[in-house]
Parts: C-alpha cells; structure tokens; sequence
C-alpha cells in the first residue's frame, strides 16, 4: 500500500472570500470565482461556512453549485423530495452510523457534484463524516481490493406498492413501467418484471473508478452497505438468516456470484469510516463535494437534525 496524504476539505469563509456575511455575499462570491470548477477538483470538497444559508436563499445558491440538477432516481435510501430536485438527506433512524459511499456508485448514472445544506444543526452528533477515495482504497488489503476487481454484482428487489424496502415507483419517481425501462436501458442491467408487480434488478458496477481529470483511482462501490453484515443492522441480518439472498430487497456478490465474506464487508465499512474526516455542521453551511473524489456518511445523532441534499451530473 502507497502513503496517501492526509486531507481535508477546504472552509471558505466571509473573511476567505471578501464578501458580507450573507447568503448574497455568498452568491456573489460563486458568480465571481471563475475557477471554481477546478477549485472543487483541487480540494475535493469545499465548506461555505458563516454565510448563514437558509432554505429561502437556497435555490440560487444551488444554480450557481449545481447546473442542471438532478432528480434522486434509482436511489435506494428513503428520503423526501422539499424542492425543485432538492431532498432531506437520508432519513435513517439517528441512533445508527451510516458509513462511507458515494452516491449512487452502484447505479449506472451517478452525480459529479453532491451539496449538502444545514438548515439545523443537530443538538449533538449528526456530523457528515468524508473520506478521500484514494485513501479509502489504500486502506483495504491487497487480497479484498484483489478479488474486487472483476466488479461488483449488485440485486435489487423493489415491490410494487406493498413490501419490504421501497417500490420501484418511489426508486425511479414514476408509476409508468416505459419510464423505468427507457432508465435502465442504458445500464446493461437484467431486469425482471414479477408477477406481484414488483421490479428485479441485477447490475454489475465496477469496484473502482478512474477520476475523469486526476485520473486518480479511489475505491467506488457500495458493497458494504448492501452486505448484511456491513449494515450493523440486526434486522437486515435476521432477514438475511431467514430469506434467500436472491429474496432480499437489496443483496450484493463478486461480480462472477462468489458470496463476500462477512469480515470484507465489515473491513470495507470500517476502514472507510476511520480513514474519514468530520464535518462537524453549523446552521447555515454548505458543503459541495466531488462525488467521485469523496465519499460521505453520517455520525449518530441526538436532538432534530435537518440537512438538504441536492446533485448534479
């Protein structure tokens, strides 16, 4: 394994950017920075911080971080849609961790650009942990990055209205099956109408990704999450103990349908959270990450908690 320099995203401040401590001052700093583009691919992940973003002055904000923003679809995550392609982060009970991914690495269409936007800091906790990709890579062992390397195969199971996980209409935001099929056509993806009006899908994705700039390699799946042992979660492992994995909402294998030992799912999910830095979130922030570059999570948290998400290609 090569050393990765230690990271950590940039914090632009009023003072950093010269403008007044407001949302406008913020604007204005976005619409003068003609290299922020680049600025984001340098850093990794930027930090408004003291500008004091409320969900009123969000929407220009976005404009000017998210060109052609995205709709949250084939997302297996519940959250709710706020806004014009704007959401609540993920609503998961706060007393669980989520751990380290990339959004959507396991669908054919991921985002380039994640913001996320604190309209209330949570009473304790709640921060958003992220880690560089190249780093997380670097801290698995040989032999897991290795057998990695054909890909991943990943199995959803989607009811159609009633069930276990979410639907396939809330997955892709739509009722009409012509919908979900013009979607996936793109994806090489196997998809299987059921009888019960539910949806099978099987992918495979790649382990890692090439970023298109850097050419840097960083560790891109979800594996982990969709592993029963890599959830923490004692009733997605029950389900699994008792229901065939071809069964389950979601389940996930090599890409050749070799099983992924219990103990990979759960070093890919550890060593990404301890390779992480915190955002430790103040009302007002904004955060944009490059989805490619960094993967995000969520600490525990106590108290209400509101942050917004939003994406673009």
């Amino acid at each position: 394994m090569s050393a990765v320099q230690e990271w950590r995203p940039l914090v632009v401040t009023p003072t950093d950017a010269g403008v007044e401590a407001t949302a406008a001052g913020l604007i204005r700093y976005l619409r003068d920075r003609t290299d922020l583009d680049q600025l984001l691919v340098d850093e990794k992940a930027l930090v408004f911080r003291g500008f004091g973003v409320d969900e009123a002055h969000l929407e220009p904000v976005m404009d000017l971080l998210l060109p052609g923003r995205l709709a949250y679809v084939h997302g297996n995550s519940p959250r709710t849609k706020v806004g014009d392609n704007l959401y609540t982060s993920t609503e998961y009970p706060p007393e669980y961790t989520i751990s380290m991914h990339n959004e959507l690495s396991y669908a054919h269409a991921y985002p380039s650009r994640l913001m996320f936007s604190c309209q209330l800091a949570a009473e304790t906790g709640g921060a958003t942990p992220l880690v560089d990709g190249t780093r997380w890579l670097d801290a698995l062992d040989d032999e897991l990055i290795d057998a990695f390397s054909g890909g991943v195969r990943y199995l959803q199971n989607l009811h159609g209205g009633m069930g276990l996980g979410k639907s396939w209409q809330d997955t892709f935001e739509t009722s009409d099956r012509d919908d979900v099929e013009r979607f996936l056509a793109a994806s090489e993806a196997s998809v299987e109408w059921r009888e019960d009006g539910g949806l099978r899908i099987v992918q495979l994705r790649p382990a890692t990704i090439k970023h298109p700039q850097t050419n840097a390699e960083v560790w891109f799946n979800q594996a982990d999450q969709w592993h029963p042992a890599g959830l923490g979660d004692e009733t997605a492992q029950a389900l699994a103990q008792i229901m065939p994995a071809e069964e389950l909402p979601q389940a996930v294998t090599l890409a050749d349908g070799s099983p992924i030992p219990d103990e990979w799912a759960v070093q890919i999910r550890d060593r990404g959270l301890e390779s992480a830095v915190d955002v430790e979130w103040v009302t007002g922030d904004v955060l944009l990450i490059d989805n490619l570059l960094v993967g995000h999570g969520r600490r525990p948290f106590t108290g209400k908690r509101r942050v917004l998400v939003a994406m673009s290609a």
